[in-house]
């Protein structure tokens, strides 16, 4: 388990889901989630075919949470491109 200055810990398995998404495109988006003020956990994936409003029902409204989106357009260029955003909820 990764440590962190503010005291909550990042459990092993978040980086290796965010690293599967980063580098195999395993996953459309993660949302992560503070489990007892101790630790981030891993509490959701979306499959790559999902959609930004899927990712945005797994935002509660009344509680936070740690969203991370692979994002694909095409720029006005016309080329494909695809980046990875960060959300503090």
């Amino acid at each position: 388990m990764a440590g962190a200055s503010s005291g909550v810990a990042v459990a092993d398995n978040c980086v290796e889901i965010f690293m599967d998404l980063k580098k195999k495109r395993k996953y459309r988006y993660i949302v992560y989630k503070i489990d007892g003020e101790k630790q981030v956990v891993l509490e959701t994936t979306g499959e790559p075919d999902a959609t930004y409003a899927e990712f945005c029902t797994h935002l509660p409204e009344n509680d936070c949470r740690y969203g991370i989106y692979d994002h694909d357009f095409v720029d006005k260029e016309g080329c494909q491109k695809s980046k990875i955003v960060f959300f503090a909820w």
